[in-house]
This record gives C-alpha cells, sequence and structure tokens, in this order.
C-alpha cells in the first residue's frame, strides 16, 4: 500500500530519536501517560488502540503496544503477543461496526513509518459502493481507463483529513460495543 513513497526512503540515516530512549517526546508514549488527547477503543496492560488522527478510511485505528520500541522486529515477545491479540480483538470489532470484513493490516519498520514507535495500523478497505474519495485524473477520465494501482494508493494518501473528534466519538462507541 505504502510501495509508492518506499523509494523516499531508500539510503536515509536512522534519526537519533528513533533510539529506544528517546520516548519522552514520543506522541504515543505521550498518549499512553495521559499527555495527548486521543479516541481510544481499546486498552489492557500492554496495549492500547486509537483511531487514527490523519485515517486513510473511516475507522483507520492503531494498535501501539504501551512499551516504547522503535522497531518491531526489536519487540519482546511479551508484547507482540499482546499486539497481535489486540490487533485480533479490534479488527474484529470494526468489521462489525462497519459491516466490511475487508481491511488492510499494516506494520511498517523504519521507512515509511511516521512515528518512531511500533505501531500496527487496521485500515478498513473501500466498501464497493464507495469511492473513498479517490476520483480518476483528468487524462484517465478522457481515456475511460481505470485508475493505476499507484495512482489510486497517491489520490487516496493525499486525501487523507484530519479525524473529526464528534465522529470519532461515535464511531468509537460502535466499535467498543463489537469488541
Amino acid at each position: 500500500m505504502t510501495s509508492f513513497i518506499i523509494g523516499a526512503h531508500k539510503n536515509r540515516s536512522i534519526p537519533t530519536e528513533w533510539r529506544d530512549d528517546a520516548d519522552r517526546n514520543c506522541p504515543f508514549c505521550r498518549i499512553i501517560a495521559g499527555e495527548m488527547p486521543s479516541t481510544c477503543l481499546y486498552e489492557d496492560d500492554k496495549v492500547i488502540a486509537i483511531l487514527d488522527i490523519l485515517p486513510l478510511r473511516r475507522g483507520h485505528t492503531l494498535v501501539i503496544p504501551k512499551a516504547h520500541y522503535s522497531r518491531v522486529s526489536e519487540l519482546p515477545p511479551e508484547y507482540a503477543s499482546a499486539v497481535g491479540q489486540a490487533v485480533t480483538k479490534v479488527a474484529n470489532g470494526l468489521t462489525k461496526a462497519l459491516d466490511n470484513t475487508a481491511l488492510n493490516v499494516v506494520c511498517n519498520q523504519e521507512y515509511a513509518q511516521a512515528v518512531p514507535h511500533v505501531h500496527y495500523h487496521i485500515i478498513p478497505a473501500p466498501s464497493f459502493d464507495s469511492s473513498a474519495g479517490v476520483e480518476p485524473s483528468e487524462k484517465a477520465k478522457e481515456k475511460e481507463i481505470a485508475l493505476s494501482r499507484r495512482e489510486m494508493h497517491q489520490r487516496e494518501f493525499e486525501s487523507r483529513e484530519e479525524l473529526d473528534e464528534d465522529e470519532g466519538k461515535v464511531l468509537a462507541v460502535r466499535i467498543r460495543a463489537n469488541l
């Protein structure tokens, strides 16, 4: 899904703030500590699941371990297990709340990772009756050809808007009711 931006991240140096001891400035650590707001869907002693503030689609959720690790390859087994269980639980709740069983579950490590704290994205796929805000280019309209996969992903990424707080609260209630 994010392959169109991979090239921009090749051969880049790893930022110093990605060190595992840099959690004092991590937005996810601040959310977990209650220092920043979020729309929480699920929480236990090792994991939190929140609605993404810049969702690709309605219901886009982040599942985050409460311990700060920058790379999924370094996540201790007890946190990896807890995250996996939470991903399954939240995905189940999302599919029921949105009446859509199609999902993308993604975890980036370093490239395309905006926040250097392990997190999984659970992204509902577009409904068959929805364009998900993606319109074909003028060139595609003129020739009546479908969007390329790359063009579709680029347009979808560019169409992201901030989560409306009130809509997020209503959606969170529906999802939590299905957990």
